[in-house]
């Protein structure tokens, strides 16, 4: 896929909605040889999806072997929107507490004072992070409007063959 063509989905409407979301789902392959999906916090900074994780994650030493990864950012409600993104990731370790972390974490509910009570206790457990930076290769959204899963693009493109159409 084309960067521009990646860049074309990434700026739709509803894509941006999606990248404005909390959580990501982050498919890998782990160091044995299974596939994993985690849920993970991430920030979009217009060219590349940042996710934080403790410098200890058992993700990690699978990713540096195999940094091919698949996300997916989706709603719940009917019909669902799903950005579909693939790229490399690459580690960054880093001291401290990333700003990416906070940002990833600003949409949840919160009172001051528990924001407050959280970021002392974050700061408290984490001397330092990994950023997770993926740079998207390929994209697809599927909206059920104006795109769909290609498997039921190609239902869809059979059954108007057999009505003629």
């Amino acid at each position: 896929m084309q960067p521009n063509e990646i860049n074309e989905i990434l700026n739709r409407p509803v894509s941006q909605e999606l990248l404005a979301r909390d959580l990501t789902r982050l498919a890998y392959v782990a160091k044995d040889g299974t596939p994993r999906n985690v849920p993970i916090g991430f920030s979009w900074n217009g060219a590349q999806i940042v996710m934080c994780t403790p410098k200890n994650a058992p993700k990690l030493p699978a990713l540096r072997d195999n940094p091919m990864v698949a996300l997916t950012i989706d709603t719940e409600v009917h019909p669902p929107r799903i950005l579909l993104i693939r790229g490399r990731a690459e580690l960054d370790v880093v001291d401290g507490i990333p700003d990416e972390f906070m940002e990833a974490n600003n949409t949840y509910e919160m009172t001051p004072e528990q924001r407050v009570e959280w970021e002392a206790e974050v700061h408290s457990l984490y001397d330092g992070m990994v950023r997770i930076v993926v740079t998207p290769t390929w994209a697809k959204l599927i909206d059920f409007e104006t795109t769909l899963p290609s498997a039921v693009e190609e239902l869809v493109r059979r059954r108007e063959e057999r009505r003629g159409a």
